[in-house]
C-alpha cells in the first residue's frame, strides 16, 4: 500500500491477502480516526493506521493462516503495539 498526502508518500509492506475480508477497512478507519484524533496529523494517521492494521493481521495470518476475520484483526491490534514498542 502506498499512503501519501500529495507530497510525501510512504509504502507499508504490512499486511497480507488473507485480510480482503469484510470489516478490515473498517477496522483500518477506526485505528486511522483514533490516531487523527490524537495527533492531529492526517498523514502521520494514515500511514501509522496502515502499519498497526496490517502488522495485526500479519499476527491473525502466523496462527490462523487466510483464514482471518475482522474481529481477529482488532484482537491482535494490543499485541501489534507491543511489537511496536520492542523498537521505540
Amino acid at each position: 500500500d502506498v499512503i501519501t498526502d500529495g507530497v510525501k508518500h510512504k509504502v507499508n509492506a504490512t499486511g497480507n491477502p488473507g485480510m480482503t475480508v469484510g470489516g478490515t477497512g473498517d477496522v483500518l478507519t477506526g485505528i486511522a480516526a483514533t490516531l487523527l484524533a490524537h495527533s492531529g496529523n492526517p498523514f502521520y494517521a494514515a500511514s501509522s493506521a496502515a502499519f498497526i492494521n496490517g502488522l495485526a493481521g500479519d499476527l491473525v495470518f502466523k496462527e490462523k493462516g487466510f483464514h482471518i476475520t475482522a474481529y481477529d484483526v482488532v484482537e491482535k491490534i494490543p499485541e501489534a503495539f507491543k511489537e511496536i514498542e520492542k523498537y521505540r
